[in-house]
């Protein structure tokens, strides 16, 4: 998972714990304070009820519920309504909106001047929250009256869910809003990322030598440290480039002399050195190869135009070999053609490969560049032998080579693999259209600068 999803996926997560705990607690607060506000109006109401009690000469409760002014009290099973209690008998009094039923409320002890408070099922199941109290006639504290009103809850429940329901949906969208805040703030956050990912990417395909992206403070010493890097290995390829050209010089002119007097000897030591000397100049072939191709396995290729390069090969290849009247040509090229690669190692690579196939031709040798998936692809044909397919592969190892009375040391195609697979490209033989060998170089495409 990239980083700016698990930036967003925390946040939204923390976001959605959060609001829903606060919703929870916002509801229940609300809850609480709909309860209190419906049991003061129905102590409001006990009250009233309570202050028109009065107690005739024998002790009994009189009560004229005449003089309220809620109509609920007098509408049948309105939700709202008042009942008197004796020592054994329940609903001696009652409002008329309790019609013909009765509450049946708890019966329990209840001091004087407190109020209790119990939730009962009322009439037609409705829910109903009683408020009681005792009162009884002055003078005889053994008359004791329960003096009840009670409410149906439903308003309250369903002011409660609506509240839940319209929390829930402010909630929803708050989240939402959010989380679009999140992913605005790490998009920007992220900006100087994508524009490092970006500058290394330049660095790659070769359209920058060094990381210069406008940096932030906190990644600044990261940048800092990677173009350090940068340059202290391309120190160290110059002086690698630098000790093989010297190695070159300093091994091949002692080979090249020991070749020529061993060439005017003609006893059977001066055919061992001359065979030994060509062992000797092959390995130092192959290895300055090796060496140059592990050093440009590093960011930073150049971007190579193929055509001006191809151009001026040919125009070489046609002047060493204008004795044997060959037909080196080039097909059209793409002026776009372009190769992520360093302009030496690619004019070796190619002028291995002409080498080899005006060696081998009888007449003509045809250079052609088409495009690949992110690569472009070098053809060199010519009309000579050919190889057969079961040797293709062989002819690719180092030193072999396929007939002893042509010149060579038998590296160049191994060699010109070597530096293509540094590149991240490939060599492949194939059968020409002209009869002979088809060489396939594929490299990959270098991008234009922005």
């Amino acid at each position: 998972m990239s980083l700016r999803w698990r930036l967003l996926a925390g946040t939204a997560v923390a976001l959605a714990l959060a609001l829903v705990l606060a919703g929870l607690a916002l509801t229940a607060l609300f809850r609480a304070e709909i309860d209190r506000q419906f049991d003061e109006g129905l102590r409001h109401q006990l009250d009233q009820l309570t202050a028109l009690v009065e107690f005739n000469p024998q002790g009994q409760m009189v009560l004229d519920d005449t003089v309220l002014a809620d109509p609920r009290w007098r509408r049948p099973y309105s939700g709202l309504y008042w009942q008197v209690d004796g020592a054994q008998t329940r609903g001696v009094l009652r409002s008329r909106s309790l019609w013909d039923a009765t509450l049946d409320n708890t019966a329990d002890a209840l001091p004087d001047g407190r109020v209790h408070r119990h939730d009962i099922d009322g009439p037609q199941g409705a829910a109903l929250r009683v408020l009681e109290r005792a009162v009884y006639p002055a003078g005889q504290p053994e008359q004791v009256w329960r003096l009840l009103v009670a409410a149906d809850r439903s308003a309250s429940a369903q002011a409660v869910t609506r509240f839940g329901h319209v929390l829930g949906l402010s909630l929803a969208v708050l989240w939402a809003l959010l989380v679009a805040a999140a992913w605005a703030q790490v998009t920007v956050g992220l900006a100087p990322l994508r524009a490092l990912q970006q500058a290394v990417l330049a660095l790659r395909e070769g359209r920058a030598a060094r990381i210069a992206a406008d940096t932030p403070t906190e990644l600044l010493p990261l940048v800092q440290g990677f173009n350090a890097v940068l340059e202290r290995n391309d120190e160290m390829v110059e002086r690698a480039r630098q000790q093989a050209g010297n190695l070159a010089h300093a091994v091949k002119t002692p080979l090249a002399v020991m070749a020529q007097a061993a060439s005017r000897d003609g006893t059977p030591l001066g055919a061992a050195v001359r065979e030994q000397t060509e062992a000797a100049r092959r390995q130092v072939d192959w290895h300055l190869a090796r060496a140059r191709a592990a050093a440009h396995k590093v960011f930073g290729a150049e971007q190579v135009p193929l055509a001006p390069l191809v151009a001026g090969l040919l125009r070489v290849v046609q002047r060493v070999y204008a004795d044997r009247g060959l037909r080196v040509r080039v097909e059209a090229i793409d002026p776009a053609a372009r190769c992520a690669c360093a302009e030496p190692d690619l004019q070796e690579m190619l002028g291995n490969l002409l080498e080899n196939a005006c060696k081998w031709a009888r007449a003509e040798v045809v250079v052609s560049v088409v495009s690949a998936p992110g690569a472009w692809c070098l053809r060199v044909d010519d009309d000579g032998p050919g190889v057969a397919p079961a040797r293709r592969d062989a002819v690719l190892a180092r030193g072999v080579r396929l007939d002893e009375s042509v010149p060579g040391s038998g590296l160049g195609l191994h060699i010109v693999q070597e530096l293509a697979t540094a590149y991240g490209g490939a060599l492949a033989l194939d059968e020409a259209p002209l009869g002979g060998l088809r060489v396939r170089l594929t490299l990959p495409a270098a991008v234009a600068s922005a």
